[in-house]
């Protein structure tokens, strides 16, 4: 046994056992292992345990070892060897021959590592198979000569040695994998194919990859064949009928032998880039099979009876995927374009996939989208789900061009030109359909997007023009689209348009002219003109927005043809033309900001300033070119409801902004300051409609830039008349049409009553005004706080103004006070105006709580301001024009009931307001006063209930402006006006007859008593008419109140007097004696009595007076003592005390 130690010279390193140990653990195909460590085969497998390296490097056989005494049975061991293993071939049989071959043999689902005995028998018969080829292998390599078998040559009479049986079991083996792969094959869609593995198990793969190697290998070293070679004897087999195939081949049949060929080539090709020890190597040179393929590709196209498109697109899918792995072939995009160009008018499609791309091209974009397809790296596995098989022909194309150009300069590029030229011709390019032009201009944009872009664009141009007229006229949209699409593709690549652009901006104005001096009423007409326009709209806004920089050749795109269009515009069309405007005017201040943070870098050279001043100078000139084209237009339609308001607003901010970038753009007409020329227009102008004001102001204030800016460019009242817009906005929340008689308001509820989009944008400007420096002084000043998120509007507004009142009354200097009031009247501008829409003869109920309301505050809160000179007048015209109107003096007409809520509910601020004028004005004012006066003579009446009920009363707004008031100097000025309007107007009436509702009146007089402090000077207004009601008035509710009021006032009296009568009040009293004594003594002694019951001293001074009034009409009625009478004075007289008595003794003493 000493002689085991020198070993067999004919045992493989990946068979032998390690001797002088227990075990060994041989590698072995096994999906079972757990320990790959992400790779693609087991740690057991062959590639991964180094046999195949192995197997590759064997030594052969010159052995200088001792003879030992087996020599003979040693040399007879190749030959016996070979005829073993030939019947183990034919004891095993064939792969395919296996009983059943059911997924569980390549799957293993148990996590308990129980297989089932189909996977045992399978992966057997792989490591015999494989194990028999790799002994065949190294006996050959072992002893450099054939090796027969004698047995079998003695038995059978043929011939067989190691190399023979080597190929037919190879042969064997490549059949049987071909035969599985094909019976997975056959249950697949072809446009699942690449999705789906040919392999079943990783062992599969494996034994594919390690006969890659091993037949490559020894094609290398001998004259056997490589791998590709036996895979495309054996794939030729497929397409051959069976008088043609050799006896000996086994029989392989396929449903789509095209199909399958070119599905496992390509899976099989995948294979390459495993190295030999099964890791992947992307940097592997992969062998290449383009002879066959190149064959494959001409069979698969010249099917006798047509191609059907899904197998077409998956054997060019196929094609492509192979075309990443090898090198390039120009022979194979030849063959296709042989193909495609005489199909050009082909849709490519398949009824029940969609379709990306040509078919569904709708605008220049959706081009380039599918050129960008075709020249990405790497390309979806579903490509033929979603792709004609023209497209990915383009990207084969491309992918072809590009590594072809990468690898041996232009001249691939010139070959693959020279052959897609020649077949366009003015005979092809009439022969093109609609489809047929989809798939021109998809060729032509791919080739310009890969090879020489200027060479390519210029023969479209050339082709084009071969076109019939008539085709033209109806394919027009689609030429267009075309065009564009090359005039994008150079902005992309950064390319001159400018040739392009001439062209197309010329044919761009024709139909602009066109679409203008069409009539509206031919609607198909101007639709076929308007799409023409549209694709060049969109298309040359992503021109300028893909544009690296704009050029003066960018200029050309923008000519007179949108002046014309904009004339001809409806508001639909008004849109797409507005929102490329606002995107041209976004992209050229974009770029300007660039340059001018390029400029301002330091250490910037004399030739990058030039560079970059030349690119500013291009950029001015495409601004001034909008600034000819459009503004003017904004300009005439800013007042207008054709444009739709919100794009139209948004321009006008737009332009706003590119002149405080670039002023010197501007026209010279908006010169010396364009942008405040804009503001004016835009922003200040009281005609322009609130809802143009309040969206264009928000645009430009939230531009901290240009607030400060234009706050500090010498113009001071940015700001003021910035306030005085979002002022006139509020005020006018309601009104929808300032130009419109018929549909003037919304009228509505009115939480309802504004539109939700004008609501939110006015709430946005109130906050952008809140955040002015003016404001926020003002409130600072106010000592009230400014609210960073302000409230609604309009209260905003309220707490605006009631906090610039309340500043003004902070000043302490003359100069500083009549800033302010000039500066407040600013903040107004024409306010009788902004709300005048209300006070038509169309009611808007809405409007006029809101005009009414905000105007009563500002009265109230800018009292002392209106008490000047300077804004007295704006209170004189507000009074006129709100509370005394020609409707409001007019008694015999009814005030809508609107009005009258209106006026109801803002009365009390009016007449604290005017009040306090009245007292604070710096001129003693009698027509002030005597407006004062008018208003509440006309509303006192009107606001009195039919009768006395105390409740409405208390909600009477004279009463309110007197309750709501603290307790400053004005309240008696306005208590004393109001007493002296009651007595004018309701004691002071001739004859018998009482005013109407005088019952409500003297309730009225009486809770002002009851509510306020009474001054006996309002005693001596108003109790000579409580007196007259009382003697002249029989109804019972007057006699009660007017009693009621006599004893309110005889008690303040007292109060006042401290217990001594006022002689104001006893004055009053006498005086009412002597009027009444005579002819109605009896009810002035009653009203007396009443009297003493409160006061005897203020009756008791009385005596006098009453005794001549008894006097006196006895004397008038010229009968003697009236007993009667005097019986009822005695009366009074009794209750008078000791005074009483003695006026009574002396009476009854008195013989006159």
């Amino acid at each position: 046994m000493n002689d085991c130690s020198f070993g067999s010279t004919f045992l493989t390193d990946s068979l032998e056992l390690e001797l002088k140990t227990e075990w060994c653990s041989p590698p072995c195909f096994s999906c079972a292992f757990d320990n790959r460590g992400g790779k693609t085969f087991s740690g057991e497998s062959y590639l991964a345990s180094g046999a195949l390296k192995r197997c590759l490097n064997v030594q052969h056989a010159e052995s200088h070892i001792p003879v030992h005494r087996y020599e003979n049975l040693e040399a007879q061991l190749p030959s016996v060897l070979v005829d073993e293993l030939h019947g183990l071939l034919l004891y095993i049989g064939h792969l395919s021959e296996l009983p059943r071959i059911n997924p569980g043999a390549y799957v293993n689902q148990n996590q308990n590592k129980l297989f089932p005995p189909s996977w045992h028998l399978l992966h057997l018969h792989l490591d015999i198979h494989w194990l028999v080829l790799e002994i065949l292998h190294v006996l050959g390599e072992k002893l450099k000569q054939a090796v027969y078998g004698h047995h079998f040559i003695n038995l059978a009479g043929d011939n067989l040695t190691n190399v023979s049986l080597f190929e037919e079991h190879c042969e064997n083996l490549l059949c049987d994998l071909i035969s599985l792969s094909l019976c997975r094959y056959d249950k697949i869609r072809p446009s699942e194919a690449l999705m789906s593995d040919h392999c079943p198990c990783s062992c599969m793969k494996e034994l594919w990859v390690l006969l890659i190697h091993i037949l490559d290998h020894r094609r290398k070293w001998s004259l056997s064949e490589s791998f590709w070679n036996w895979l495309n004897k054996i794939l030729k087999t497929l397409f051959e009928t069976s008088s043609e195939r050799r006896s000996s081949m086994p029989v392989i049949k396929s449903r789509d032998p095209l199909g399958f060929s070119w599905w496992i080539i390509t899976h099989v090709a995948s294979f390459y880039q495993f190295d030999r020890h099964g890791v992947p190597d992307k940097m592997r040179q992969m062998e290449s099979n383009w002879n066959f393929l190149e064959e494959l590709l001409k069979r698969s196209i010249s099917v006798q009876d047509g191609i059907l498109e899904e197998q077409l697109r998956m054997y060019l899918h196929c094609c492509l995927t192979l075309c990443e792995f090898w090198e390039p072939n120009i022979t194979v995009v030849n063959i296709l374009w042989e193909y495609y160009s005489k199909n050009l008018n082909s849709s490519f499609t398949v009824s029940w996939l969609p379709l990306k791309g040509l078919v569904n091209i709708r605008s220049p974009l959706s081009m380039l989208e599918m050129v960008k397809t075709c020249c990405c790296e790497k390309q979806d596995q579903e490509l033929s789900k979603s792709y004609s098989s023209y497209t990915i022909f383009l990207c084969i194309l491309t992918k072809v061009i590009k590594k072809a150009m990468k690898n041996n300069g232009p001249h691939p590029w010139k070959q693959v030109k020279g052959r897609i030229y020649s077949k366009f011709h003015q005979k092809r390019m009439e022969e093109l359909t609609e489809v047929g032009l989809q798939n021109f201009f998809s060729l032509f944009l791919l080739l310009t997007a890969i090879a020489e872009a200027e060479d390519v664009a210029s023969h479209v141009l050339n082709l084009l023009n071969f076109l019939k007229p008539a085709f033209i006229t109806s394919q027009r949209a689609l030429i267009w689209k075309g065009q564009m699409a090359f005039l994008l593709l150079y902005a992309q690549k950064n390319l001159d348009i400018g040739v392009l652009a001439e062209k197309f901006s010329y044919e761009f104005k024709e139909k602009a002219k066109e679409f203008l001096v069409s009539k509206k009423e031919e609607m198909v007409q101007r639709h076929t003109v308007w799409t023409l326009l549209s694709i060049y709209i969109d298309g040359v806004q992503e021109v300028f927005e893909t544009s690296y920089c704009l050029y003066p050749s960018h200029e050309k795109l923008l000519n007179d043809g949108f002046s014309m269009l904009l004339r001809a515009c409806r508001e639909s069309e008004f849109r797409p033309v507005l929102s490329f405007l606002q995107a041209i005017l976004a992209r050229i201040r974009r770029i300007h900001q660039q340059l001018c943070q390029e400029l301002q870098k330091e250490n910037v050279d004399l030739v990058m300033q030039s560079s970059l001043l030349a690119k500013e100078r291009h950029l001015a000139a495409i601004a001034s070119a909008l600034w000819r084209q459009f503004f003017s237009f904004l300009k005439s339609q800013r007042m207008a409801e054709i444009v739709p308001l919100s794009q139209l607003v948004d321009a006008a901010a737009d332009f706003t902004l590119l002149a405080v970038d670039m002023p010197g753009t501007a026209p010279s007409d908006l010169q010396p300051q364009p942008a405040v020329s804009i503001i004016q227009l835009f922003g200040w102008d009281d005609i322009i409609r609130p809802q143009v004001v309040a969206r264009y102001l928000s645009h430009l204030l939230q531009n901290s830039t240009l607030c400060e800016a234009l706050s500090h460019s010498g113009y001071v009242s940015f700001q003021s008349l910035s306030i005085r817009s979002w002022i006139r906005c509020v005020l006018q929340m309601y009104v929808k049409n300032l130009s419109g008689p018929d549909e003037l308001f919304i009228d509505t509820n009115p939480e309802q009553a504004v539109e939700k989009d004008y609501m939110d944008q006015l709430a946005e400007l109130t906050r952008l005004i809140f955040k002015l420096s003016e404001v926020k002084n003002i409130f600072s000043k106010a000592q009230v706080e400014c609210l960073p998120i302000p409230e609604d509007p309009k209260s905003a507004l309220v707490k605006f103004f009631e906090a610039v009142g309340i500043t003004y009354r902070n000043l302490q200097t003359l100069s500083d006070k009549s800033s302010m009031v000039t500066k407040s009247l600013e903040y107004l501008g024409e306010v009788l105006k902004y709300i005048k829409p209300y006070l038509g003869k169309r009611i808007c109920s809405a409007g006029l709580q809101l005009t009414y309301g905000m105007m009563g505050v500002l009265v109230k809160s800018w009292a002392q301001m209106f008490a000047t000179s300077k804004a007295q007048k704006l209170l004189f015209r507000i009074i006129d024009c709100l509370l005394l109107p020609h409707t409001v003096l007019q008694q015999e007409k009814e005030l809508p009931t609107a009005m009258l809520t209106a006026i109801q509910k803002s009365l009390p601020s009016f007449l604290q307001g005017i009040s306090i004028v009245c007292c604070q004005s710096q001129n003693a004012n009698a027509y002030l006063n005597q407006l004062l006066g008018n208003v509440i003579e006309q509303y006192i009446g009107r606001f009195l209930p039919a009768s006395p009920h105390v409740a409405s009363l208390r909600q009477h707004p004279v009463l309110l402006a007197l309750r709501n008031s603290a307790i400053v100097p004005w309240i008696s000025s306005l208590k004393k006006c109001i007493m002296q309007v009651i007595r004018k107007s309701y004691f002071e009436y001739n004859g018998s007859a009482p005013p109407p509702r005088l019952a409500s009146i003297l309730a009225f007089v009486l809770q002002i008593f009851k509510e306020t402090n009474i001054d006996i000077s309002e005693v001596e207004l108003l109790l000579p008419g409580i007196l007259k009601c009382l003697v002249l008035v029989n109804e019972p509710q007057v006699k009660r109140l007017a009693t009621e009021n006599l004893q309110y006032m005889v008690k303040a009296c007292q109060v006042g007097s401290e217990g001594e009568p006022a002689t104001q009040l006893t004055s009053v009293f006498r005086q009412f004696i002597q009027d009444y004594g005579i002819r109605y003594s009896y009810q002035v002694y009653s009203i007396l009595e009443t009297v003493t019951v409160l006061n005897q001293q203020v009756v008791i001074h009385l005596i006098t007076t009453l005794t001549q009034s008894l006097k006196d009409s006895e004397l008038k009625w010229g009968l003697g003592k009236n007993i009667e009478q005097r019986e009822t004075y005695r009366k009074l007289l009794s209750h008078l005390g000791q005074v009483g008595q003695h006026e009574i003794q002396r009476l009854e003493s008195d013989s006159t």
